[in-house]
C-alpha cells in the first residue's frame, strides 16, 4: 500500500499565536473573574486601531473613488474575518440604502463557510484569485482581511486585484510582517496574544469589527448618505424603522410631527427627498431633481439650493 500523502503544516509567526502571559491561569478562575480577564483584554483593542486610522483614512478614499466612478468594493476573507465581512456589507442595505452591488464579499469556502467550517477553502490561492478575476474590474477597491497577514486565499485575490488595476489593501492582525502581496495600504493592527492562543475570533476580530465599521461608515458619510449624524439614506421596512424615519426628519428639521408625516407622504417615504423639501421649501418633485443632481447627497443638495443646513 502507498503511503499517504502528509497534510501540509503551516505554522504562523505572529503575536496572534503567543501564549498570553496574563492568562495562563484562566482555566482555573473562577467565572466573573475569567470575564473580567478577557474583558481587560478587549478593552486594549480601541488604542490599538486608533493606531492605524491614518491607514484606514486612506482605505477609505479608495473606496469612496471606487464607488464615485461607478465600480465597487469588494471584502475578501476566510473564517471569522469573512464571516465579519458579510455581516458589514449585509447591514448597510437597511441602514445606508446603498446599492446591492456597491460591497461584494468574498468568503472563502463560500456561503456555506458562513455557518461551519469549508476544509482547506482558506489555503486556495488560486481560488482567491480566480473570483477577484471574475467579479472586480480596474478602479475598484479590494479589501482583504486576515488575521495572519498570510491567508493564501485573500492574498490571492489582493494579487489578482493589482494585476487587474484594482486598488487593494490588507488588515492583519500581525504588525510583524509585511505584506506578503504588494497592496497600496497595510493595516497592521497591533492587537497582541489573545486570550486563548491562536484564537483570532477574540481580539483580532473585534479590530477587524471595529475597522470595518469605522471603513464602511465612513464612506457611507462622504458619499452623502447621512446627514449630519443621521441615517437620511436608511430603507423604512418595518414599523419600528417607520417610526425612526419620522423621528430623524423633526430631528433634523425641527418640525412637529404632522408635517413631517405629510412631507413623508407627498416624497413617497423617501426621508432624503422630504427633508431637502421641508429645509428648502420647495416642492418634492424639485428635491428630487436636486438630490438627484448631487449624486443623492442631502448637505449638497441644500447648498446648491441655497437652503439652510444643520
Amino acid at each position: 500500500m502507498l503511503p499517504q500523502p502528509r497534510e501540509s503544516v503551516v505554522r504562523v509567526e505572529s503575536p496572534t499565536e503567543q501564549r498570553n502571559p496574563r492568562t495562563g491561569d484562566i482555566d482555573t478562575l473562577p467565572v466573573l473573574e475569567a470575564l473580567q480577564l478577557i474583558n481587560n483584554e478587549d478593552s486594549t483593542v480601541p488604542a490599538a486601531v486608533r493606531e492605524v486610522l491614518p491607514e484606514v483614512a486612506r482605505a477609505v478614499e479608495f473606496g469612496v473613488e471606487a464607488l464615485r466612478r461607478g465600480g465597487r468594493v469588494h471584502y475578501v476573507g476566510a473564517g471569522t474575518s469573512g464571516r465579519l465581512a458579510s455581516q458589514d456589507a449585509a447591514e448597510l442595505v437597511p441602514t445606508f440604502n446603498s446599492p446591492l452591488e456597491w460591497f461584494e464579499v468574498h468568503h472563502a469556502g463560500g456561503q456555506r463557510a458562513l455557518r461551519a467550517a469549508v476544509e482547506n477553502a482558506e489555503d486556495d490561492f488560486d481560488g482567491g484569485g480566480e473570483e477577484i478575476r471574475a467579479s472586480a474590474r480596474a478602479g475598484d477597491f479590494v479589501f482583504g482581511l486576515t488575521a495572519s497577514g498570510r491567508t493564501p486565499f485573500v492574498l490571492g485575490a489582493l494579487a489578482a486585484g493589482r494585476e487587474i488595476g484594482a486598488h487593494t489593501a490588507l488588515m492583519s492582525a500581525n504588525p510583524t510582517s509585511t505584506a506578503v502581496v504588494d497592496v497600496d495600504v497595510l493595516i497592521a493592527v497591533d492587537t497582541g496574544p489573545e486570550v486563548i492562543a491562536g484564537s483570532t475570533r477574540m481580539k483580532a476580530g473585534t479590530a477587524q469589527k471595529l475597522v470595518l465599521n469605522a471603513f464602511s461608515t465612513a464612506v457611507m458619510i462622504k458619499l452623502g448618505r447621512t446627514y449630519s449624524n443621521l441615517m437620511v439614506s436608511m430603507k423604512a421596512t418595518n414599523a419600528k424603522l417607520r417610526g425612526r424615519t419620522l423621528r430623524i426628519l423633526r430631528e433634523a428639521t425641527g418640525l412637529d410631527e404632522a408635517e413631517c408625516s405629510a412631507a413623508l407622504s407627498e416624497a413617497e417615504g423617501d426621508l432624503r427627498v422630504a427633508l431637502v423639501r421641508l429645509l428648502s421649501g420647495i416642492d418634492s418633485a424639485q428635491a428630487a431633481e436636486a438630490l438627484t443632481a448631487t449624486g443623492g447627497h442631502v448637505r449638497n443638495a441644500l447648498l446648491a439650493l441655497g437652503a439652510t443646513t444643520a
